[in-house]
């Protein structure tokens, strides 16, 4: 397996210094909408997908509260269907797509790859079709029009799955390699959760999500900015799951650290320790 780090996404949130805690100032910070791309053997997967290119020439079709607050950039190179071009793949060929859950920052490309089958867990479909995504931000987070082209949806109930790190995981995702996994982290919204890939050098495990910033794991305690909690917490459905899961990723990140490599779907500092590796990992047999 081949595993790509892109960014389908770049925003410059308000808030500067105290939304991300690495910009200089307090106008604008810089954030990242962290995806992947695995080359397997049962085809190109895609895990989150960013805005997409309909979004990029339209802004218009996403909520003009979160674009005031978060300033995407909207940018059509860093859209995954032209960065899949551009690491010399055909998008055709990207098979599956697995969503950690249907915010508009995480779905938007979904539409580019219109043959591809969709993973993600039943809650979160159920929930984002009939826009129940919190009292506030219900109306606003989910995009159904990012998804409507979807023409193969794979739903997986959460609270059935095995264990996995202290976490139950569902494993045999269909038509994927046993080498994903898909781990419930509810919170964020009803239905979120997080993607696990044994690369055959230890796992990877992005963590959509359940955080924002880099210093809520690695550590016993928690470090995050003054305006990320306040997102964070604009943004919960559930206040204990949210906590909860949080505090079992950072103890897995402090208790299996060399194994495990977390990462969240927007921290700039996590994609940059990522992105310059080499594509790492073992070809499936």
């Amino acid at each position: 397996m081949r595993i790509h780090h892109l960014n389908c996404g770049t925003c410059c949130p308000l808030g500067g210094h105290l939304f991300d805690g690495t910009s200089r100032g307090l106008l604008r910070g810089h954030i990242v909408c962290h995806c992947l791309l695995l080359e397997t053997d049962a085809g190109l997967v895609l895990v989150d997908t960013g805005f997409g290119r309909k979004d990029v020439r339209n802004h218009g079709r996403l909520s003009k509260f979160f674009r005031t607050l978060n300033q995407p950039q909207f940018r059509e190179e860093e859209t995954a269907v032209h960065q899949v071009r551009a690491l010399g793949h055909d998008p055709r060929d990207v098979r599956h797509i697995v969503i950690t859950h249907l915010d508009f920052d995480h779905a938007g490309g979904l539409e580019d790859f219109p043959n591809a089958t969709v993973h993600l867990t039943a809650r979160e479909k159920e929930v984002a079709d009939e826009q129940r995504g919190g009292a506030f931000v219900g109306t606003r987070r989910y995009a159904p029009w990012q998804w409507n082209e979807v023409g193969s949806w794979k739903l997986y109930p959460m609270g059935r799955g095995e264990p996995w790190m202290g976490f139950d995981a569902v494993r045999d995702l269909d038509g994927l390699p046993p080498e994903i996994l898909l781990v419930p982290l509810a919170g964020h919204t009803w239905g979120h959760s997080g993607v696990a890939i044994d690369t055959g050098a230890g796992w990877l495990f992005y963590a959509g999500d359940a955080y924002f910033f880099h210093g809520e794991v690695g550590s016993p305690e928690r470090r995050c900015p003054p305006g990320m909690r306040f997102y964070q917490w604009m943004m919960e459905v559930d206040r204990q799951a949210r906590l909860s899961n949080q505090e079992r990723l950072r103890q897995l990140s402090v208790e299996r650290r060399g194994e495990v490599s977390i990462f969240c779907a927007h921290d700039r500092t996590e994609f940059e320790r990522l992105k310059p590796r080499a594509p790492i990992g073992r070809t499936f047999v």
